[in-house]
C-alpha cells in the first residue's frame, strides 16, 4: 500500500474521486492538483518508507456551537496531511469488508442519508422503543494499549503501513502553542487516519448487533438501537455499556436519550415521530443561534462603518443564502443538499424562515416591535431573500407567497 502513495496515477484517481464526491472546494482542488503535478508527495513518502515518523501534530481547541466546551483536534503539516488523506482513502477501500452494514461513518457508498432512510423505513419503527447514545470524547480517549494490537492484527498483510501508523499514534508529544508537551491523544481527532480507526475500534460491537438482528446504527461515536419491548431495549443498553467499558470508553450521559413507542427520537440531526421526518430541534436551535450571533455582529459592523440598516440586512441575506442554498466558494454542505432529501415536512423550515425574517427586519429597521413590519416581505425579496419552505416544495409560488405575507403584515 505504501508503494501506491508514490504512484501519480493513484493520486490523480484520488483527486477525481474527491471532486466527484464534492469534498473539495475550488481552492482545494487547485492546491491538490499542484501538489500532485509537482510530485510534492514523494519526499513525504520517502520519509515513511525510510522508517521516519512525522513531527508531532499541532493541537488546537475548537469551540463547540451552543456550548462553552472546546473540541480538541490535531493536525499535521499540509503535505503530510495530503499523504495521510490518500493513505486513509486506500485503507477505507481495502478494508471496508471488515465493517457491518449498520456502520455508516466515513465509508464509500453509504452515509447519514442511508442510515436515516434505513431506520425510518424499518417496518413498525413507530411502535418501537429506542436508545440513543454518544461516546464521550471518543477519538481522543481510545486507549492505545488496546488500539495498537488491533491495528497490527488488521494490517497483518501491510506491516510497513501498520508500523508507520503506530509511530504516529505512539508518539507521546504534541505541539501546543509552539511548545512540545506530552499528551495522551488516542487516535487524534482531526487527523485523516482517525476516521478509519474510529470505525475499526468498535467494529466488533457493530457486528454483534448485526448478528442479533437488531435495528441499530452507528456513525462514529453516535449510536442508536431500537427494540420491540422495553425489556429487550434494556438488554441492548446493557450490551452497549458492556462493549464500551471493555473498550475503555465512557458514555456521554448528557446525550443519552430513551424513547417509548410514539415518542420523537432523534439521530444525526433528524427527528422522527409517527412517520413524520423533520430537522431535529437541536439543529434548528443551532441555526437560529448562528443567525442571532450574525445579526448582532452586523449591528456592530453597521455602527463601525456608519452604513444603513438595509445594507446590514442585505449582508445577512447573502451570508445565509450561501449556507442554506448554495456555497460554491467554500463548498460547504448546505441545508438544502443535506436535509431536503430526508425530511417529509416543512414544519421546521417554517420556524427558520420566520426567525430569519425577524432578524432581517430587525437589521433593516433597528426595531423588534411591530414597527419592524414596515420593512415588508417584498423589501426582503428585493435584497435576495429566499424562503426555505418555498425551495422545499420546489414550485414557483411567488404571487401566492407575497399575498400571504402581505395579509400577515396587515394583521
Amino acid at each position: 500500500m505504501l508503494n501506491m502513495l508514490s504512484d501519480p496515477a493513484v493520486w490523480r484517481s484520488f483527486l477525481e474521486y474527491r471532486q466527484f464526491q464534492g469534498h473539495l472546494s475550488p481552492a482545494k482542488v487547485r492546491a491538490l492538483s499542484e501538489f500532485i503535478d509537482t510530485e510534492a508527495y514523494l519526499p513525504v513518502v520517502e520519509k515513511i518508507r525510510g522508517g521516519a515518523s512525522f513531527a508531532p501534530p499541532k493541537k488546537s481547541a475548537i469551540s463547540k456551537i451552543n456550548s462553552g466546551k472546546k473540541r480538541i483536534v490535531y493536525t499535521y503539516a499540509e503535505n503530510e496531511n495530503w499523504v495521510l488523506k490518500l493513505l486513509t482513502h486506500l485503507l477505507q477501500r481495502k478494508y471496508d469488508r471488515l465493517f457491518a452494514d449498520n456502520l455508516y461513518s466515513f465509508r464509500q457508498g453509504t452515509g447519514v442519508r442511508d442510515a436515516i432512510r434505513r431506520l425510518t423505513g424499518t417496518p413498525g419503527i413507530r411502535y418501537m422503543w429506542s436508545y440513543k447514545v454518544d461516546i464521550s470524547n471518543y477519538f481522543n480517549s481510545v486507549p492505545l494499549d488496546r488500539m495498537l494490537p488491533l491495528l497490527r492484527k488488521t494490517l497483518a498483510e501491510e506491516p510497513e503501513t501498520a508500523r508507520f501508523l503506530e509511530s504516529l499514534l505512539a508518539n507521546p508529544l504534541v505541539e501546543d502553542k509552539g511548545a512540545l508537551i506530552p499528551e495522551e491523544k488516542g487516535i487524534m481527532a482531526g487527523t485523516p487516519i482517525s476516521t478509519f480507526l474510529a470505525n475499526l475500534y468498535l467494529a466488533h460491537m457493530d457486528h454483534w448487533f448485526a448478528s442479533a438482528g437488531a435495528c441499530y446504527a452507528r456513525y462514529s461515536d453516535d449510536m442508536i438501537v431500537f427494540a420491540s419491548t422495553e425489556e429487550k431495549l434494556a438488554e441492548y443498553i446493557e450490551k452497549i455499556r458492556e462493549f464500551l467499558s471493555e473498550a475503555g470508553l465512557t458514555v456521554n450521559t448528557g446525550k443519552e436519550e430513551r424513547t417509548a413507542p410514539g415518542e420523537m427520537w432523534t439521530f444525526l440531526g433528524i427527528c422522527y415521530k409517527d412517520g413524520v421526518i423533520d430537522v431535529a430541534p437541536v439543529s434548528v436551535e443551532k441555526l437560529k443561534g448562528k443567525m442571532r450571533r450574525k445579526a448582532r455582529a452586523l449591528v456592530r459592523w453597521r455602527a463601525r462603518k456608519g452604513t444603513d440598516g438595509v445594507q446590514a440586512a442585505k449582508a445577512f441575506v447573502r451570508i445565509f443564502n450561501r449556507k442554506l442554498f448554495e456555497n460554491t466558494a467554500e463548498h460547504e454542505l448546505t441545508w438544502v443538499r443535506w436535509y431536503f432529501p430526508l425530511i417529509n415536512t416543512a414544519a421546521s423550515l417554517k420556524i427558520i424562515d420566520a426567525y430569519s425574517q425577524q432578524c432581517i427586519r430587525f437589521l433593516a429597521t433597528g426595531k423588534h416591535t411591530k414597527a419592524a413590519y414596515n420593512f415588508r416581505y417584498a423589501d426582503m425579496k428585493a435584497l435576495g431573500y429566499r424562503s426555505l419552505v418555498n425551495q422545499y416544495y420546489k414550485k414557483d409560488i411567488d404571487a401566492e407567497e407575497d399575498a400571504a405575507q402581505t395579509e400577515t403584515e396587515e394583521k
